[in-house]
């Protein structure tokens, strides 16, 4: 059985990880359907690797808030991420933040 920890333990790791940290996870992004995906937390945010092979990056600010990029699967040195806007937690959706460029929404849950 899968048991999922979800935001209010990624922001607690937020506040207390300064190394970065890898950890098995269910993630789901707009346009997806849920994967499976290893959900790096560190002390500025959440990165996870998705299936077409672009990295998700959200970096945390403050109150659960931040920024969304996208990096390509291939970086090529001058280009920069793909800028996705600012994302804020969902209410009724612990571990899912959306944003308001584009109505996209995020969910990252590490599996215990």
């Amino acid at each position: 059985m899968k048991y999922f920890v979800t935001g209010a333990v990624l922001l607690v790791s937020f506040a207390l990880a300064v190394p970065a940290i890898a950890a098995p996870g269910q993630c789901s992004i707009t346009g997806l359907d849920p994967f499976d995906c290893d959900v790096t937390v560190d002390g500025g945010g959440i990165t996870f690797a998705l299936p077409s092979g672009e990295t998700f990056v959200f970096a945390h600010e403050a109150d659960g808030e931040g920024l969304g990029y996208l990096i390509p699967a291939e970086p090529q040195p001058g280009r920069y991420p793909e800028e996705l806007g600012r994302f804020v937690p969902v209410e009724s959706e612990p571990g899912c933040w959306l944003g308001d460029k584009d109505g996209m929404k995020f969910c990252a849950a590490l599996v215990q």
